[in-house]
């Protein structure tokens, strides 16, 4: 399988814990767009700032699809396949998530995932 490279938000907590949940089980390496050399991916900082990116061998994921991929690597295909299928609901529903990061729900869900690695 060839490298797989997700550019995040570091200053996130959700996404710093999906990260290290990801590494549990899959090889990535995770750049903090902040500091990640952005043009080596063809990537803007704006571009960045809205979504989360993946980048394998010579294909380029972004937001929802970026996230089912990871999680069908990881093996949870059925999540993945979830996320896919559901096509608008799906990508309405990361965009609500990464522009609700200070929610109830999203801190919630950030929280699980930090106790579940605890656990893993």
């Amino acid at each position: 399988m060839s490298e797989i490279s997700v550019i995040y938000d570091g200053k996130c907590e959700l996404c710093n814990n999906s990260i290290n949940w990801l590494k549990k089980k899959i090889e990535i390496t995770a750049l903090d767009f902040h500091s990640a050399d952005l043009s080596f991916f063809g990537l803007s900082l704006e571009q960045c700032s809205r979504e989360v990116f993946v980048v394998s061998g010579d294909k380029t994921f972004s937001g929802a699809g970026a996230v089912a991929y990871l999680l069908k690597v990881r093996g949870n295909r059925v999540l993945s396949s979830l996320i896919t299928l559901s096509g608008p609901i799906g990508r309405s529903g990361y965009r609500w998530v990464a522009g609700n990061r200070n929610s109830a729900p999203v801190k919630l869900l950030s929280y699980l995932l930090r106790v579940s690695l605890r656990f893993s």
